[in-house]
């Protein structure tokens, strides 16, 4: 069943700007960005590279501060709280997703799902459960003892989205998530980043340089030299958006492909 969405602001960024020092001055990555995502969107961050995607993306999650502006994640100012107390909100809110996976080689795939659960001091049974219904969600229920050098790059990323849902975070954060993959396997993960969307109703924001999975997405926010551009996609990549969207295709279907949803049970 198709999840309804109800269309509020998770994501509200006001006239944030960053600037990075320099031996001779200060860069501005961010100029006066202000940025709005609904709750339930699937967004991508595009632009050429140098434009600020990245700074957004990582003022987004909270891992950088931005040198002035506001932001609201969640219902909940988060531009003006210390350094500790976004670590705890980034830590409940937001899981991630990165281009080369960052698994630890020594943890199995049930072991390193279940991290964000350790940080979060859940018990350990309590642990163990959801680290599974997480990877039976992403159609790795039978990988659960695997170590991530006996994976493809496709499970390695699939293990790595139940590691970023396995807490229940208001936001999917993905840095290029594709990027390290074939295009078979990128156009698998990107199916299941939209079944995460659809079926579970999650926000998810991505990093992208491929115009193919931003034509797909349901919005593309645009940046060029640190601002915000209107339609990155034709004037950049030549492409129009797909309307309406499309399914991505999957060519080869995942084994246990059924989102079993994750218990919505959080650590105090």
């Amino acid at each position: 069943m198709t999840i309804d969405y109800v269309m509020k602001p998770i994501v509200q960024i006001d006239n944030m700007v960053k600037d990075f020092p320099t031996g001779d001055g200060s860069f501005r990555a961010l100029d006066d960005v202000s940025v709005e995502i609904n709750q339930g969107e699937m967004v991508a961050i595009m632009g050429p590279s140098g434009s600020g995607k990245s700074t957004l993306m990582t003022l987004i999650g909270l891992l950088d501060s931005a040198t002035s502006g506001s932001y609201t994640l969640d219902g909940e100012v988060v531009s003006n709280l210390s350094r500790f107390e976004q670590a705890r909100v980034r830590n409940r809110k937001l899981g991630f997703v990165f281009q080369n996976f960052n698994l630890l080689p020594r943890l199995t795939a049930l072991q390193n799902v279940e991290l964000p659960l350790v940080y979060g001091r859940v018990d350990w049974r309590e642990r163990r459960e959801r680290a599974r219904a997480a990877l039976t969600s992403v159609g790795l229920g039978h990988k659960v003892d695997s170590l991530p050098t006996t994976l493809s790059g496709g499970q390695k990323q699939r293990v790595a989205i139940a590691r970023a849902i396995v807490h229940n975070p208001a936001i999917i954060l993905a840095d290029e998530p594709t990027g390290a993959l074939d295009t078979r396997t990128g156009n698998e993960i990107m199916a299941l980043f939209r079944e995460l969307n659809r079926e579970q109703g999650r926000t998810i924001i991505l990093v992208t340089h491929d115009p193919e999975i931003g034509r797909q997405m349901d919005r593309v926010i645009g940046l060029r030299d640190g601002c915000l551009a209107e339609n990155i996609l034709g004037d950049y990549y030549g492409v129009q958006p797909i309307t309406p969207i499309e399914p991505l295709a999957v060519i080869e279907p995942l084994r246990e492909r059924e989102l079993v949803p994750v218990p919505l049970r959080r650590a105090s």
